[in-house]
């Protein structure tokens, strides 16, 4: 017994050890991971672009079509955010007013935090939060030249990887990196296609809703809306958030806010609950718990990065472990209670 707890006690420590140098050390291992997963993602485009066009010129084509989808993402987001950083500025009065209006409401109402939320926290800061998020997106340059540089290192070095795991002298450790990287990569492309198709139907029916509501900047509500639903749960609550306070700021009255808010709730909710689970299969299954906690747990490690690639990292570690009889149960424990292996 003394045994057994001497050892969980040293496993846990370690876990808190790892999980606090990668925490500290998040600006080497985020863009590292970030790398990987996208390694799997391109290396079968630039394996079946070999065969056509020879290794480097496919080394380059699938760099290319890489970056310009990072580019065309970032421009996405920086337009949106952009665009509701200025409406939020130009309507900076008549947002004010409405807060007041709230603190004296919340004062009348016997609320004392209303005075001392009015008196430190105002419109402005709203304002300048929404502008320095704006400003942040390209202080991540360096994030994503460092993920460039590691994307285009490992997908050079991907077939000397494959030989160098194929003439292992543990042929079960070859066996599950081999097996395992080929699954993983399927997965997680799988992942990525799905996340994809279900962020442009979500960004369609809130650029719609918007529309049908009259509320200004539906366009860029539906941009928002495709690009935060990569992130799961988090994306999705703040893709109905925001346009929610933007409606009781333009509105200024509560039917029409609590109509956007319910029926941008019930986009997410059927896409997210009903028909993404369904497109997905069985292939991908995985905890609902697991999903959450990989969000909150990465995205408190390497922030909104690690928010992003926080479900894929469980995948793929899920996808290891399935590999192996002694580290199967994790998969089974986890993976949704589908896919097991018998």
């Amino acid at each position: 017994m003394a045994d057994a707890f001497s050892r969980a006690s040293l496993i846990t420590l370690a876990v808190i050890a790892v999980c606090g140098f990668l925490h500290w050390a998040s600006v080497v291992f985020a863009p590292l991971v970030f790398a990987l997963l996208i390694i799997a993602v391109l290396w079968p485009i630039q394996k079946a672009l070999q065969s056509q066009i020879g290794g480097l010129l496919a080394l380059i084509v699938t760099l290319f079509f890489f970056v310009a989808v990072l580019v065309v993402l970032g421009s996405m987001v920086a337009w949106s955010l952009s665009r509701v950083g200025q409406a939020l500025t130009n309507d900076t009065a008549r947002l004010q007013a409405l807060y007041d209006q709230l603190a004296v409401w919340l004062e009348g109402h016997g609320i004392a935090a209303g005075a001392l939320i009015s008196e430190h926290i105002d419109i402005g800061w709203y304002v300048r939060l929404v502008q320095s998020l704006a400003a942040r997106l390209h202080s991540t340059l360096s994030f994503w030249l460092i993920v460039i540089v590691y994307t285009a290192l490992g997908l050079l070095e991907m077939g000397d990887f494959k030989a160098a795991v194929l003439q292992l002298r543990n042929s079960e450790i070859a066996r599950v990196l081999s097996v395992g990287s080929t699954e993983m990569s399927a997965r997680i492309r799988s992942y990525f296609v799905v996340r994809t198709q279900m962020s442009v139907l979500t960004g369609l029916l809130v650029f719609g809703v918007t529309t049908a509501l009259g509320l200004p900047l539906a366009k860029e509500w539906g941009v928002l809306a495709f690009v935060l639903n990569y992130i799961p749960f988090l994306g999705s609550m703040f893709a109905t958030l925001f346009p929610t306070v933007y409606a009781i700021a333009e509105f200024q009255s509560w039917e029409a806010p609590l109509l956007v808010f319910l029926l941008l709730n019930v986009i997410q909710i059927a896409v997210g609950s009903y028909i993404e689970p369904r497109v997905t299969g069985s292939a991908l299954s995985i905890s609902p718990l697991l999903v959450i906690f990989s969000v909150f747990f990465w995205g408190y490690m390497w922030g909104i990065f690690g928010a992003f690639v926080g479900v894929p990292i469980s995948i793929a570690i899920l996808t290891y472990c399935e590999q192996s009889a002694s580290t199967r149960w994790v998969k089974d424990l986890f993976g949704g209670g589908a896919g097991r292996t018998p």
